[in-house]
């Protein structure tokens, strides 16, 4: 029997190196938000009627965060995280919602808003591809109260297409991912972007239970010896031109 097991586990595994998962594809959306009114018109289309119609389409782990601060700016930021199988599934997504019944009436107040009173201000749209060392999202395993919960999401640019590429290497074959990973940072995703408004660029989103626990894990992995082995390499020099970083916090609707 043990030897059955073991034989069974065996071909579990290589079965699994052999056929890894597809590279996810993400769309990400940021939502600019000028009042409180359309913060709550926003919401309301998110929770009442496109997270459920994503939901009936098959799509099951929908991300929406909103900034962390939001309630004081002065621009108010909403964040929508959105995993695809396919470029195929993404570009049919929005079909697939024109003929959703329930998500059109759910929807009403979003999709037929005057154009001298809409939801939002403006969006941008980040089309990304997952990275074949993360190749599809991950819901964190978080245990700490769901408002102290902090999303960071990440964004680092390359002053060329090679360096940038040198950056993205270094994560999946330098092993920078598995440092994240053994540091217990709960990735959501990694991903290089393929179409949005800051190129050449890649980005990618940790979380932790709180603010305190965020600063401890980052000061662990500047501190980590394959972490400064890895950055001291000199093949890596100059691959980051520019770096963003954005705190969120899950909504009470999100998936994630």
């Amino acid at each position: 029997m043990k030897y059955v097991l073991s034989v069974l586990l065996t071909l579990v595994i290589f079965s699994a190196s052999a056929n890894p998962p597809k590279q996810e594809f993400y769309e990400l959306r940021i939502y600019q938000l000028s009042t409180e009114d359309q913060e709550e018109r926003l919401n309301a289309y998110l929770k009442d009627a496109l997270v459920p119609a994503l939901h009936r389409a098959g799509i099951t782990s929908v991300g929406v965060f909103k900034a962390k601060g939001n309630d004081t700016a002065s621009i108010r930021k909403v964040v929508l995280l959105v995993p695809y199988k396919s470029l195929g599934d993404l570009d049919a997504i929005d079909t697939k919602l024109e003929k959703d019944k329930v998500y059109i009436n759910a929807g009403a107040d979003y999709i037929n808003a005057a154009h001298n009173n809409p939801a939002y201000t403006r969006f941008s749209k980040t089309i990304l591809k997952a990275f074949s060392g993360h190749p599809v999202l991950s819901k964190p395993a978080l245990t700490g109260p769901r408002d102290e919960r902090v999303y960071e999401l990440r964004s680092y640019e390359g002053a060329t297409e090679k360096l940038h590429r040198k950056k993205v290497d270094m994560f999946v074959k330098g092993d920078e991912i598995a440092i994240f990973n053994r540091l217990q940072f709960n990735a959501v995703f990694y991903g290089e972007v393929l179409a949005g408004g800051s190129m050449p660029n890649l980005m990618y989103m940790t979380s932790f239970d709180n603010k305190e626990s965020r600063d401890a894990h980052w000061k662990a992995f500047v501190d980590d010896p394959e972490w400064k082995k890895l950055s001291g390499d000199k093949q890596y020099e100059n691959t980051v031109s520019h770096i963003d970083s954005t705190f969120l916090e899950a909504t009470d609707f999100s998936d994630l």
